[in-house]
């Protein structure tokens, strides 16, 4: 029998993404999604279960599937993507609820993957050049989202030590960019002028979307234990990244910083939270060496993720989207899984 997955946040951009990876793997048996909402991508083997937002029948479906390995993609890591409430009890809320239910007494779950965020080193003054993953902050997390991802991260890692027999890894992607990815940061560069603060030249990491989803598979497929800074490699100056984009900077001032960013929107900002301004001021590394040492290998470093960023971009100003959205419709998907002409075409095409 092949493996049996679950994935939190089908309709999210990295659920969906990750779940494509996975129907294409054929040591993949069954592939389970669990959200609010329905999923954004075509799929065509992954079962969809909505869900409430802090996954309380996860217990039961966890059980009644015997899912060995679960992907936890379902966690707000923008700080813009959401208010504080709503963060907490999709973060927290539901991690509590996940870890129950994958430690609960008839769960086949050996295997957990936690999609985390490099934000919960935070930005400041004080911060190293490079953090390592035991590298302690030099301040305690002080923004809600740094607050919530270490409260995350710790009720995930309690579980590993709780129970050795489940594999539980926790991987921390730096800032990402690609082809489709939208984030705070993302929405800054698209603008004509980009925001910067006067006085400062942060420098920072980012890694390509292709490589976040290698990454959670590779941690699956080896069955990670701990945690592992994901990044590529090349530490820029915000300058530059701006350079690279083509825009020219629009700079905040120094001081009051989060009341003028605040206050964007009314000349075409998007919101800025203050995490979001930290990073513009401070910036942020890591030190990527011990996934690398565990065998992992990128396929776009810093430069690289930023430079296939823009001509995606470039290409969209040029001839726009190239595919419609997709719909999820539950009677044709129902159809194209279950019908007999459907099925008995598929397997005559493969013959």
């Amino acid at each position: 029998m092949g493996r049996r997955v679950l994935v939190t946040g089908l309709a999210t951009f990295w659920g969906g993404r990750l779940a494509q990876a996975l129907e294409d793997d054929p040591s993949v048996d069954v592939i389970i999604g669990l959200d609010t909402k329905e999923p954004t991508v075509r799929l065509e083997r992954t079962e969809f279960v909505r869900t409430d937002e802090s996954y309380s029948i996860l217990a039961r479906i966890v059980r009644a599937t015997k899912v060995d390995t679960v992907l936890h993609t379902f966690l707000v890591v923008d700080p813009g993507a959401a208010e504080a409430r709503r963060m907490h009890e999709i973060n927290v809320i539901g991690t509590m609820n996940l870890c129950a239910a994958v430690s609960a007494p008839g769960s086949a779950v050996r295997t957990l993957v936690l999609k985390s965020f490099t934000g919960v080193y935070g930005s400041s003054k004080e911060d190293p050049t490079f953090f390592a993953e035991d590298t302690p902050r030099p301040n305690p997390p002080r923004h809600r989202s740094e607050l919530s991802l270490t409260e995350v991260e710790q009720y995930v890692c309690d579980l590993g030590t709780d129970d050795p027999d489940i594999a539980v890894s926790v991987l921390r992607f730096a800032n990402v960019l690609g082809p489709d990815i939208t984030t705070t940061l993302t929405r800054l560069l698209e603008l004509p002028a980009v925001p910067a603060v006067f006085g400062f030249d942060p420098r920072l990491q980012f890694v390509h979307e292709d490589d976040v989803v290698r990454a959670l598979r590779f941690a699956m497929d080896h069955r990670l234990r701990g945690a592992y800074n994901v990044a590529g490699d090349g530490l820029l100056p915000w300058s530059e990244v701006i350079a690279m984009v083509g825009k020219r900077p629009l700079y905040l001032p120094p001081f009051a910083t989060d009341v003028f960013a605040g206050a964007g929107r009314w000349v075409g900002i998007p919101p800025m939270p203050p995490e979001a301004v930290a990073l513009l001021k401070f910036g942020r590394g890591v030190d990527t060496r011990k996934l690398r040492a565990a065998g992992f290998t990128y396929l776009f470093d810093t430069p690289g993720a930023i430079a296939d960023h823009v001509g995606a971009l470039r290409l969209r100003r040029t001839v726009g989207e190239s595919t419609p959205d997709y719909r999820y419709d539950e009677d044709v998907e129902a159809f194209f899984r279950r019908s007999t002409a459907v099925l008995t075409a598929v397997a005559d095409e493969r013959h």
